[in-house]
């Protein structure tokens, strides 16, 4: 087949190199409108570190003629069996609307170079409010290639489901979920699935692991949608439960291990943010279908005012952050991803400054310079050496570097707040440390 893959981004990439390493036979081209990126995955490659097995199979694959990138549409699509877009979806900061403008770009690229009787397969992977698929990228579709959807091409929604880092395993562990707008078309979809993914065998699964039919496009976009909202619902409920014990002098991370030991029960961990692509975004495209959905609002309002519920508890144990330094460790949302997508530094940050501190920001993913172009003044501390002297520290992502964080590492220090909870206390000794949910007291 050929297979074209629409935008290399930290999902698109590991696709299109998964589908190139299914079968020798494929050409698989990827399409994006970075030429940097292009140009890097040309090179054998990988534009962004951190996802496992990414450089090794790039520097296998490319070479061998197996994948190459492009940033021209008339070069990737025309001909292609097989069209897969993971072009990023935004949610406007003020309305929690999405704003499609990338994806409309990119499905009107694709549209105007399809060519009549190839009956090529198109595939949405993007998470997707519910009836996208249907009713916007279908008429976008036949209105610009003039062509017929059913019978000139096939449209699909096939949610991807991985997490930035080990994409590769993630599409072995979870079923590939497959919806489309024809019986054909789905057929067709699952055929193109099942030759280009493996999967693990799980006996936990009501049935074989595999590619699953979800009956319609519609079916599948609210499955994406329900599994992500889940987590944000159940994190912003553990959030709940943690404000509560630490009022009450309560270890709620005991509370939820007691809990979860029954099989009915699966809470999720508190923390000081909730950030990424996914999880503080799909509620709010499953909202703008849905607004009634006020049990959604309530937990997405409850985890995007955790970061100044974490400063706020740092605050009220000096009485005041006003010109305190303050080092916030951890731009990224979360440990071992270098990506600040919806990440409580945001949070964190602004709560600190509107009590007139001194931030100052660290992750040992980004550079001085690159921390400074956010805006934010560069802390300067390495592992096994001593930074400069601060007065409170906030852990906001869970770096393996911060759990061996200790009190000599942070000169000067008053308060520790672990807002991941991956520091050792013991490291800690003489220095109040806070967590979330921890149910720590202290008298100053």
């Amino acid at each position: 087949m050929k297979i074209a893959v629409v935008a290399l981004g930290k999902i698109g990439l590991p696709l299109a190199v998964q589908f190139a390493d299914a079968d020798p036979r494929h050409e698989v081209v990827g399409v994006d409108v970075n030429a940097a990126t292009v140009e890097a995955v040309n090179a054998g490659t990988e534009p962004f570190p951190g996802e496992d097995h990414l450089a090794e199979k790039l520097a296998e694959l490319v070479p061998a003629g197996r994948l190459r990138a492009t940033t021209d549409y008339a070069d990737a699509i025309p001909g292609a069996d097989a069209v897969v877009l993971v072009v990023p979806l935004f949610v406007d900061e003020a309305t929690g609307q999405p704003d499609f403008g990338w994806m409309d770009a990119a499905t009107r690229s694709l549209a105007a170079h399809l060519i009549p009787g190839s009956r090529t397969l198109i595939s949405y992977e993007t998470t997707l409010p519910v009836g996208t698929t249907r009713r916007r990228w279908k008429p976008m579709i036949e209105q610009i290639s003039g062509l017929v959807e059913g019978s000139d091409f096939d449209l699909v929604f096939s949610p991807e489901r991985v997490l930035t880092g080990r994409v590769f395993a993630d599409l072995r562990r979870y079923p590939k979920l497959v919806g489309g707008l024809s019986e054909v078309g789905t057929e067709r979809a699952m055929d193109f699935y099942c030759s280009v993914l493996s999967f693990d065998e799980r006996d936990d699964l009501p049935r074989p692991n595999g590619v699953w039919d979800m009956g319609s496009a519609e079916a599948a976009e609210m499955a994406k949608l329900a599994e992500t909202t889940y987590r944000d619902v159940n994190i912003g409920l553990a959030n709940q439960f943690a404000r509560f014990a630490d009022g009450a002098g309560i270890d709620v991370h005991r509370v939820i291990e007691a809990c979860n030991s029954q099989p009915y029960s699966h809470i999720h961990h508190p923390g000081i943010a909730v950030g990424g692509h996914c999880i503080p975004v799909y509620p709010r495209l499953y909202l703008s279908t849905d607004p009634d959905a006020t049990v959604v609002r309530t937990a997405r309002e409850a985890n995007a005012a955790m970061p100044e519920y974490a400063v706020a508890r740092a605050e009220t144990l000096l009485g005041s952050l006003r010109e305190l330094r303050v080092v916030v460790l951890g731009a990224s949302y979360r440990g071992r991803v270098k990506e600040t997508a919806f990440s409580g530094i945001f949070g964190t940050v602004e709560a600190l400054r509107s009590r007139g501190a001194q931030v100052l920001v660290h992750d040992p993913m980004y550079t001085d310079a690159e921390l400074s172009a956010f805006g934010w003044e560069p802390y300067r501390w390495t592992p096994g050496r001593s930074g400069e002297p601060v007065d409170v520290a906030i852990v906001q992502a869970d770096h393996p570097e911060y759990a061996q964080l200790s009190a000599d590492d942070l000169p000067g220090l008053r308060v520790l707040l672990d807002g991941r909870r991956i520091t050792d206390a013991a490291r800690f000794t003489g220095v109040p440390r806070l967590t979330i949910g921890g149910g720590e007291s202290y008298t100053v």
